[in-house]
């Protein structure tokens, strides 16, 4: 009788049929033309049945310990659990457990992004709050610039998929994709634009000044009458093109020079109320994940988006300062939540 090394599925079907049926091990062994200890084997393994896990001890953790852990955490907040463990001087600990204690004295968040603030930053927002603190700021044109991709921030991508279902597919392109550059202004319950800076341009001081004379002076500023523009501030924050001498020579020819031209502290975004304008017309162009195929595309979402922003939203936004200003205040010049 041949020997073989392992059984066949078909073979221990069969087996289990035989069986079913009263017959023995040899007689399985002569029906299947096998050898009859490896019959055996196979009839014996089934019947212990699988293996039992064997349970490892685990390792306690200490109410000393576990303040050690919440104290490491708060000083390395990116750190991995192994390292915040390795650091106590905690071993032997599985990463399940590590995972369970860490969830249930904090959450895992992603980190804010924002430019650094060091001292003379804070002293130059506190002075900038101080001296503006009683501008009537419905009377300021608050701008900026923003850039849109095709395909949108890659947290947004996420979504609640059912069980069995496949989750959808998206574009992988680089960069996003491309973008579009839009800059806008909001002032009162109003805002202006938004207007497209030109594929590709680089805003450098002189190109900055031709796309305001295109956009912003000829299709808005010159319908005000003189009575709004001679009460208007304009507001910029200190990118290079935006701060230059070239820039300011030339916004004063225009009209726009001393108290009219808003001075701008050092890295703060979260004093400018447009802030949450491009925050807002973002989460509508990228609701549901959306993503685009063209920058033409894109860009007609921005303008909808924008459209759809009404007065109320924006007066909201402009009449926020004055408490931005005393929150810079109080935190002696640090960020404030926008």
């Amino acid at each position: 009788m041949g020997q073989k090394k392992d059984l066949t599925g078909s073979e221990k079907s069969k087996i289990v049929r035989y069986l079913a049926e009263g017959c023995s091990s040899l007689k399985i062994a002569k029906l299947l033309k096998r050898d009859h200890r490896t019959i055996k084997r196979f009839i014996q393994n089934n019947q212990q049945g699988p293996k039992k896990r064997v349970e490892k001890p685990r390792r306690k953790i200490t109410a000393h310990e576990l303040r050690k852990v919440k104290r490491a955490a708060a000083k390395m907040p990116l750190a991995t659990t192994l390292a915040i463990f390795q650091s106590c001087n905690i071993t032997g600990v599985p990463k399940s457990t590590r995972c369970a204690i860490l969830r249930y004295m904090a959450k895992v968040r992603k980190a804010e992004r924002r430019p650094p603030l060091n001292k003379t930053h804070k002293l130059k927002r506190q002075d900038w709050a101080k001296k503006y603190l009683k501008t009537d700021f419905s009377k300021v044109l608050w701008t900026d610039e923003m850039r849109v991709s095709l395909d949108g921030p890659d947290g947004w991508a996420r979504g609640w998929i059912g069980k069995g279902q496949r989750a959808p597919v998206r574009l992988r392109r680089q960069q996003g994709g491309g973008g579009v550059l839009v800059w806008a202004g909001i002032i009162k319950d109003e805002h202006v634009g938004p207007f497209w800076v030109e594929d590709g341009v680089k805003l450098n001081s002189q190109s900055y000044c031709q796309f305001l004379e295109d956009t912003f002076f000829k299709q808005w500023y010159r319908k005000k009458s003189a009575s709004f523009k001679k009460n208007m501030s304009f507001m910029q924050d200190n990118a290079p093109s935006h701060a230059s001498k070239y820039s300011t020579a030339w916004l004063a020819r225009k009209g726009i020079k001393e108290e009219k031209l808003m001075t701008w502290p050092p890295c703060s975004p979260d004093l400018n109320p447009i802030e949450n304008l491009w925050s807002i017309i973002k989460c509508e162009i990228y609701k549901e994940g959306k993503q685009y195929t063209s920058l033409n595309s894109v860009w007609e979402a921005v303008v909808a988006a924008a459209r759809n922003v009404d007065g109320e939203q924006i007066k909201t936004l402009t009449e926020s300062m004055d408490g931005r200003l005393l929150s810079v205040l109080a935190k002696k010049g640090g960020y404030i939540g926008r």
